[in-house]
């Protein structure tokens, strides 16, 4: 038997209430716990993410050289544009990552509190012709 029952990415922000929002919207998730500094959701597929207060939280300045990425979320999705409108709508912004290699099939954004993440096409699950 398992001792750990389940993973959760959890993403320190000024105002969890707002940043679970937008995540809520962006993953079709559900609010499954709250306490005065934390919210955690959890999507149809089982993604978890929970988001803590840190009234001295500063946003993460991916990609600027100077500091390290240390961590950001991968999302699959069938269409970019699409999934960019919701992003955009929800109040997410994209990154400027000029000069990156190979076809655009990801692209980067950061959420209302700064933390970055990407969005990648999802592999195609038809048989490859020729």
């Amino acid at each position: 038997m398992a001792l750990v029952k389940a993973g959760v990415v959890v993403l320190d922000c000024a105002e969890p209430e707002k940043l679970a929002e937008f995540y809520k919207g962006l993953l079709e998730a559900e609010e499954i716990d709250r306490t005065a500094n934390r919210v955690e959701i959890r999507s149809d597929d089982g993604t978890r993410l929970a988001f803590r207060r840190d009234v001295n939280a500063t946003p993460p300045s991916w990609p600027r050289p100077e500091n390290s990425l240390q961590a950001h979320l991968d999302f699959l999705v069938d269409d970019l544009d699409e999934v960019e409108r919701r992003v955009v709508g929800l109040g997410g912004r994209p990154l400027e990552t000029k000069g990156a290699p190979g076809p655009h099939e990801e692209r980067g954004y950061a959420d209302p509190a700064g933390h970055s993440f990407t969005l990648r096409l999802a592999p195609s699950a038809a048989p490859k012709q020729g």
